[in-house]
């Protein structure tokens, strides 16, 4: 790239030119003076009346011509300087406005040229529809492909993004896998706007060849609407972005219109999220216990862990609320650990028969050290690993089965029990039982509530329970609510049960209340009586 001259380097070549300039002036002035003379007496010389130009006035003449020739010269460096100088600048401006990866504008050009956008289409009476578009997974992507392949998709996005939207359109790149596109349009063309956005979302959502590799990402994208000058671009970006976020939440893959009431929901989440990284240093998320008993018998067989926020601010706040965003903001796999860790320190109280179950988020299984957490809190709290049983959800399997495989079998060999949760909602089941080392299937509990209703539900568990049996796989059942699921359950011949019939998830106290009735507490450690007084111990004696 060529350098951009300083000011001070500009001003010093002005005046170098008005100096060339004034001496081709002079020279030329000269000439006009002086060549005619010298011509005159060239002619008379010539025809034999005079005795030829006079050599001063010929040396003059010949320094003009010099002169004129130099200036010439000058005039053409000139020129090609002021073409360079003008790419060069055009340059610079193109290098400081766009995104070097996609040929978009970036994020500070956008700001710039988007609020010229929505003031031109107010004088218009147009409106603007501002399309902010996410790659779903994309960081996923990094981490399993690896950042060319990220690259890659990040250029193919901006292909598509651009064979769909009219020429017309401002596009740009905010950063990462974020996308802007800004589109003028007449209010009654909203329906256009609407099928610019789902074509959009259905052509990001087509996979990606790197390679040999095939990667998909889809994308959600929040529309918002600029209808008058005063709005800036900080408030359509960040109203747009809400309504992104909400696609998320819906279930991604698709586009929604910015709402007012987003807002406030943005609002909500942002609180959760704050409470929940106030709240982890000072022990707010507890461990409550869901008994796992044997259908036939009734015996206690185990708890499931599940996660309870005790807020001092808003009370206890069920899982639902708070996990999606301990997720959606990274917090989940320290969230977890920590909680986990508590519920381990609790369990080694149980007596040794009764197992305990943690459920493993879907972004745990996308750390490549996640076994290696979990195996270093078996160590610190000396919870044996045969007493603990990690539940994989089916739908977490999809997105890297090789690194899953990976954490399940390392965990295995630690003596920990595997057992595939959400059995029936997820992807290939069958591919997943044969390849990954489970113990157990749970059922999902939406197949258990509709059994009795449900004849296809009820095939459904029928068809689990033998496939367990042909695998030699115990199956536990969720959901169990009443006496006649349960002896439902035991005809088919499914063996664990949970659910509101055996009892809610407690407190550790009451499931140590609960244990304690059903002598299954450990007995606690005696320490050592103190030797007497006086009497000293035998190391010391020996010392």
């Amino acid at each position: 790239m060529t350098a951009m001259p300083r000011p001070r380097d500009r001003s010093e070549g002005a005046k170098r030119d008005i100096v060339a300039g004034g001496i081709v002036v002079a020279a030329i002035l000269l000439f006009v003076g002086t060549g005619s003379n010298v011509m005159q007496s060239v002619i008379r010389s010539l025809i034999g009346i005079g005795g030829g130009p006079d050599n001063v006035l010929t040396a003059t003449l010949v320094l003009n011509i010099a002169l004129i020739l130099f200036g010439w010269r000058r005039y053409e460096d000139l020129n090609r300087e002021i073409v360079e100088r003008t790419e060069a600048e055009q340059r610079a401006r193109y290098l400081a406005d766009t995104d070097p990866l996609t040929g978009f504008l970036n994020r500070r050009a956008l700001m710039a040229t988007g609020q010229q956008l929505i003031v031109d289409a107010a004088l218009e009476k147009r409106q603007v529809a501002l399309f902010l578009l996410d790659l779903d997974h994309f960081k996923t992507v990094n981490d399993i492909h690896g950042h060319a392949a990220g690259d890659r998709v990040l250029q193919v996005a901006a292909e598509r993004i651009t064979a769909v939207l009219p020429p017309s359109a401002t596009k740009a790149r905010l950063g990462g896998d974020e996308f802007v596109a800004m589109l003028p349009f007449e209010p009654a063309a909203r329906d256009h706007i609407e099928a610019l956005a789902a074509q959009l979302v259905a052509a990001l959502e087509e996979p990606i060849f790197h390679g040999a590799q095939q990667i998909r990402t889809g994308a959600s994208l929040g529309v918002a609407l600029a209808s008058e000058a005063g709005i800036t671009m900080e408030t359509i970006v960040r109203q747009a972005d809400i309504a992104m976020y909400h696609c998320k939440d819906e279930g991604r893959n698709r586009f929604c219109w910015f709402e007012p009431g987003m807002e406030m929901a943005v609002q909500v989440r942002n609180q959760i999220e704050t409470g929940i990284r106030t709240g982890m240093p000072r022990g707010e998320f507890v461990p409550h216990f869901e008994p796992q008993v044997d259908i036939a018998s009734g015996r206690l067989l185990g708890f499931e862990m599940l996660m309870r926020w005790e807020s001092p601010e808003y009370g206890m706040i069920p899982p639902e609320r708070f996990i999606p965003v301990a997720e959606e903001s990274g917090l989940i796999g320290e969230l977890s650990l920590q909680v986990i860790g508590r519920a381990m320190e609790i369990a080694k109280g149980w007596d040794p028969s009764i197992m305990l179950a943690v459920n493993i988020s879907p972004q745990q299984l996308k750390d490549p050290w996640f076994s290696q957490k979990l195996t270093k809190l078996l160590v610190e709290t000396g919870f044996p690993a045969s007493q603990l049983e990690v539940e994989i959800t089916e739908s977490s399997l999809f997105e890297n089965l090789p690194l899953v495989r990976s954490i399940v079998t390392s965990l295995k060999n630690q003596g920990v029990s595997l057992s595939l949760d959400d059995f029936g909602t997820g992807y290939s089941s069958l591919s997943h039982l044969r390849a990954l080392p489970f113990d157990r299937i749970k059922i999902d509990r939406s197949f258990i509530a509709a059994m009795r209703g449900s004849p296809d539900a009820q095939a459904i568990v029928v068809a689990i329970v033998r496939l367990g049996e042909s695998l030699s796989m115990p199956i536990t059942a969720e959901g169990v609510e009443d006496e006649a699921t349960a002896i439902e359950l035991t005809r088919l011949g499914c063996a664990k049960g949970q659910g509101w019939y055996y009892g809610r998830a407690a407190s550790a106290a009451d499931t140590a209340a609960l244990l304690a009735e059903r002598g299954l507490l450990r007995a606690p450690v005696v320490p050592e009586a103190a030797p007497p007084a006086g009497d000293e111990s035998p190391l010391r004696k020996s010392a």
